[in-house]
């Protein structure tokens, strides 16, 4: 695992929690020389993770699309910036340069972003492990909407262990370096035709 990929907030959200978590993501990513690749901005969490990755002297790799960039919202301080011409241009390319992804708390575009990567995962696309760092709880009750996924047979329980978790920075880099996937069928129950 050389580069990670991190969805987070363009906004700081609502707790100072979720700001310090992604600063000491960035430090540790940094600290452990892996390099980060995230959505290229300066504000909300997105640039709380890149200003941690920074201050430790990583390398981080900014995607963006041109009317954010337009706007003024790229990282000013980005060695390596892509400007791109859309938000399917963007995940594509932030998929692959990325080893792995970690989804830090965010709106719409971040679940968005971790469940497309994580579906790829599952299809056998890619092998790339995805976690979530679930800070205060965060994400507590769309883990909980995952299981009902699987007790109602829309989703194999292996396929539902795909997705890693730590409220954590550390243990949760541990868990997607040790990451192996699972090649298991992805339907249930096939209607026999």
């Amino acid at each position: 695992m050389k580069r990670v990929c991190v969805f987070c907030g363009s906004s700081p959200g609502a707790r100072p929690e979720y700001g310090e978590m992604a600063l000491e993501l960035g430090h540790l990513l940094a600290e452990r020389g892996l390099g980060l690749v995230y959505g290229g901005a300066h504000v909300g969490l997105m640039g709380r993770v890149a200003e941690g990755a920074l201050q430790a002297g990583g390398e981080v790799i900014g995607v963006i699309p041109y009317w954010f960039a337009d706007k003024g919202l790229a990282h000013p301080q980005l060695a390596e910036l892509h400007i791109v011409g859309s938000m399917h241009a963007r995940k594509a390319l932030m998929a692959e340069l990325s080893d792995a992804f970690i989804a830090l708390p965010g709106g719409m575009g971040t679940l968005e972003e971790l469940f497309e990567a994580l579906t790829w995962t599952q299809l056998g696309l890619h092998d790339k492990p995805c976690g979530l760092l679930n800070v205060c709880s965060y994400y507590d009750k769309l883990l909980a909407f995952l299981d009902e996924v699987v007790a109602q047979r829309l989703m194999r329980v292996e396929h539902r262990q795909m997705l890693l978790l730590s409220d954590q920075p550390a243990p949760l880099l541990d868990q997607l370096a040790a990451f192996v996937p699972r090649r298991v069928d992805k339907w249930l129950d096939r209607d026999p035709q």
